[in-house]
């Protein structure tokens, strides 16, 4: 069940956090950052358990410290789509806040999740009193609109193999265990559902995907572990020939 800490409790706090200097509050100075640690809450979730709701009112920005969380959508059948992840460092909820909306998807733990719930109010008047942060938003949006405008690409010119390849070859930068000239082993945090809404095609696909991915020796899969026995062979999964 969701758990809550106030500020007052505990150790954890914006000064000591190990996870700041990836987020955009790296460029705050200390009167900052003592605002910054009245205006926040945190709060840890279990797997499965939703921080907010498509549609629901923004009330704040979600900083991730442990954990992972998966942003979801609703499609018009009713399904519900994975966008993407939400890795420690990151930040959610930060264009509603910005756009004075609502959030636009939902967030949902993946594993055991840690985050800092930072309100509204908090958020605007750090923005208006520095604009190095303003500037580091700005950077956050533009980079997530280049991510959008790259998976646009890929699903309009990537065949499924050449899309679940830069999948893994992205989830094995931040899962797994790399080696250059030998085998590379890691767990997927995601299932095959999730997995196929991320590049845009159906499970049954993706099943006929790994199955063929298999018997071309380019990995192996057993459950959620996945081993590659080759990197560079995965990587050649991504080149130009497996364009559509």
């Amino acid at each position: 069940m969701m758990a809550d800490q106030n500020p007052e409790q505990g150790s954890l706090n914006c000064f000591t956090c190990q996870a700041r200097e990836r987020t955009e509050w790296c460029v705050l100075d200390d009167a900052e950052l003592e605002l910054l640690n009245k205006g926040r809450l945190t709060r840890e979730y279990l797997p499965g358990e939703v921080i907010f709701h498509e549609g629901d009112p923004c009330r704040g920005v979600f900083c991730l410290e442990t954990g992972m969380v998966g942003v979801r959508k609703t499609d018009a059948d009713g399904n519900s789509v994975l966008l993407y992840l939400v890795t420690p460092g990151d930040t959610l909820g930060y264009r509603a806040m910005l756009a004075g909306e609502d959030y636009r998807a939902s967030a949902e733990a993946l594993e055991p999740t840690r985050i800092c719930v930072i309100d509204v109010p908090t958020v605007r008047s750090l923005l208006e009193h520095n604009p190095a942060l303003g500037l580091r938003y700005l950077k956050r949006v533009s980079m997530s609109l280049g991510n959008a405008e790259e998976k646009i690409l890929h699903n309009a010119t990537l065949s499924v193999r050449a899309r679940f390849a830069h999948l893994l070859l992205v989830l094995i930068d931040k899962y797994g265990e790399k080696s250059s000239d030998g085998p590379t082993e890691f767990e997927l945090p995601l299932s095959r559902h999730d997995l196929a809404s991320m590049i845009g095609t159906t499970p049954e696909s993706m099943s006929r995907t790994i199955k063929k991915m298999e018997s071309d020796g380019v990995a192996r899969f057993a459950g959620r572990t996945v081993h590659i026995p080759e990197i560079e062979i995965l990587v050649q999964e991504f080149e130009p020939d497996h364009y559509v």
